[in-house]
């Protein structure tokens, strides 16, 4: 792990200082936003920074403007999504934005309703199990996390659905942009809900 925290005040050739803003793409794995602080928990994929990216001791209170995870949310235990979406909320600034995407449990009974196909469900329902990180632990549709959202100090108003298409990282294909048939954004169904929310 660094022992450079960010949001510090930092010389004038820190690369963070250099774009507007101070943006973290957590939980980033392969898929790198240039102009970002890329974290992940796991060298092998090198990012920017190794770290937990539930706990995030190399980033100060107080000193992010946007924090975006991809399918990210579900890998956390039920009983401490609270605590982490507390703690990502404590890093952003006044005015700062959380981006959530993850899988939309309500488009998975739909899916699964018209289909009858539970293989291709697998994935969204349980996460790929690839490693020891990739395991889901809970489900989420909007009035849940919505809710959550609120419970950890987020006004209501401040909470909606967003679109990938409206997000400067549109051109990336993640999470957010998961559909079924894979990768038919065209006629295939959005399986990612995604959600906004403002600190105030």
């Amino acid at each position: 792990m660094n022992d450079k925290k960010i949001g510090t005040a930092t010389n004038m050739d820190d690369p963070i200082k250099q774009i507007q803003g101070v943006k973290l793409n957590l939980g980033c794995s392969i898929r790198k936003f240039h102009g970002w602080t890329n974290i992940d928990a796991r060298q092998e994929v090198f990012p920017d920074i190794i770290d937990n990216v539930f706990i995030l001791e190399s980033v100060e209170d107080s000193s992010v403007d946007l924090i975006y995870a991809s399918h990210l949310l579900e890998h956390v235990k039920r009983k401490e999504v609270k605590s982490v979406l507390l703690r990502w909320k404590e890093l952003l600034r006044p005015n700062g934005v959380l981006r959530l995407s993850v899988p939309d449990f309500e488009k998975v009974i739909k899916y699964y309703l018209l289909t009858a196909d539970l293989e291709k469900l697998h994935g969204f329902l349980h996460g790929g199990q690839r490693n020891e990180y990739d395991i889901h632990y809970i489900t989420f549709d909007f009035k849940l996390l919505k809710r959550l959202l609120t419970e950890v100090g987020f006004a209501e108003e401040d909470i909606r659905i967003y679109s990938f298409k409206e997000t400067e990282h549109f051109f990336i294909d993640d999470g957010s942009q998961a559909h079924l048939p894979h990768m038919d954004k065209t006629n295939g169904m959005l399986m990612s809900l995604n959600v906004e929310a403002i600190k105030r």
